[in-house]
């Protein structure tokens, strides 16, 4: 036998008699008749898995104040101050409108301004048994009532803890997004006004640590909270106060703020202004409509009295489907319309697409 062979063999013999000197060992410190523990590697329970995103759908309502005819209704009862409209809002999973007033019962209003709007707290207390569930307050009513009225919405805001994007106590606050997460989906809600009165830009925007609006001339800012809301959402709503009063298609302004917002990150761009329907569609991927006219407002006419809600289906980035209800203002509240009204307002409602440069459908050249 060679000395590598008496060597594995000797080592063989070795390792065998440890092994059987630690079985008796075992065997000698357990009880008599016990089975030894077997010894199993750890098992680890399945991680939780995030619930399966599916579409969800969002509804949006034009310009909200409660003047006039309006105010008899909050005071008679909020939770029906909007009428039978709030059936249409209701069936979505989420409902947004513009609120075109301060939140204040006192206050100065702002000087030399034709038009001031006001509505005690209760206006909250509407829109949400409204089925509303967000509200923008970035307009050129928002701070009719100067900072005293500024301070008045903020506190009935935070009482009420109804969302309200737009406004805010400083800049930050004012730009902030609303968020939620609906069926899967992270969306992301920011609110600013593209219009302001030449001699209250300065006096209304919220900057730095002064309250405010969130206002759309700032783009660099507004572009910014745009794109820091795209990378932690899966859906980002930019609702804008914006166009010209009466005007039927989108003036300069709002052709060239859309496909910058888009360009940052922006699924969603939609508002009004004009006190009239303005069109909508797909600008690329990302769905713009540029006015959404009035909808619980107290006076209207042939024109400013054609309304309705647009209801987009949604999943994640991509909207699946656009919808409209329409509507006629009667008595301050929007009135669903049905029939051949109904069918005819519908196909007013999409010719108006024809001067916006949208398209009909996502990815496509416009129409």
């Amino acid at each position: 036998m060679d000395t590598y062979t008496r060597r594995l063999g000797v080592a063989t013999a070795a390792a065998a008699s440890v092994l059987l000197a630690a079985a008796c060992t075992a065997a000698e410190s357990s009880t008599p008749g016990a089975v030894p523990d077997v010894v199993e590697k750890p098992t680890t329970s399945a991680e939780p898995t995030a619930p399966a995103r599916k579409p969800f759908t969002i509804s949006f309502g034009g310009d909200v104040h409660f003047e006039g005819v309006l105010r008899s209704r909050l005071d008679a009862d909020p939770r029906t101050a909007l009428g039978p409209i709030a059936k249409v809002l209701r069936k979505a999973d989420l409902a947004m409108v513009n609120l075109e007033t301060a939140i204040t019962t006192g206050g100065t209003p702002a000087p030399g301004k034709q038009y001031t709007f006001r509505a005690p707290a209760s206006a909250l207390t509407a829109l949400k048994a409204a089925g509303v569930d967000v509200a923008s307050m970035a307009n050129n009513h928002g701070m009719d009532y100067m900072q005293s009225g500024l301070a008045d919405s903020l506190a009935a805001v935070r009482r009420s803890k109804f969302p309200i994007v737009g406004v805010g106590k400083n800049e930050a606050e004012a730009y902030k997004p609303w968020r939620t997460t609906v069926n899967g989906n992270r969306v992301a809600i920011i609110g600013a006004t593209q219009v302001l009165d030449a001699e209250f830009i300065s006096s209304w925007t919220a900057s730095g640590s002064k309250g405010g609006l969130a206002s759309a001339k700032n783009e660099a800012r507004l572009i910014q909270e745009v794109r820091k809301a795209r990378r932690t959402s899966d859906t980002v709503i930019v609702h804008l106060h914006w166009g010209t009063e009466l005007q039927k298609c989108p003036n300069e302004a709002q052709r060239g703020l859309a496909p910058k917002l888009v360009a940052a990150g922006a699924d969603v761009v939609v508002g009004g202004h004009a006190h009239i329907l303005l069109g909508g569609g797909y600008l690329r991927n990302a769905y713009v409509n540029y006015g959404l006219g009035n909808f619980v407002f107290y006076n209207w006419g042939p024109d400013t009295g054609r309304t309705g809600v647009l209801t987009l289906t949604i999943d994640g980035r991509k909207v699946i489907k656009d919808q409209w209800t329409p509507a006629v203002i009667q008595g301050g509240v929007p009135i669903p319309l049905t029939g051949a009204n109904r069918q005819q307002a519908l196909t007013n409602w999409k010719a108006l697409r024809g001067c916006t440069g949208l398209a009909a459908k996502p990815g496509k050249s416009a129409d």
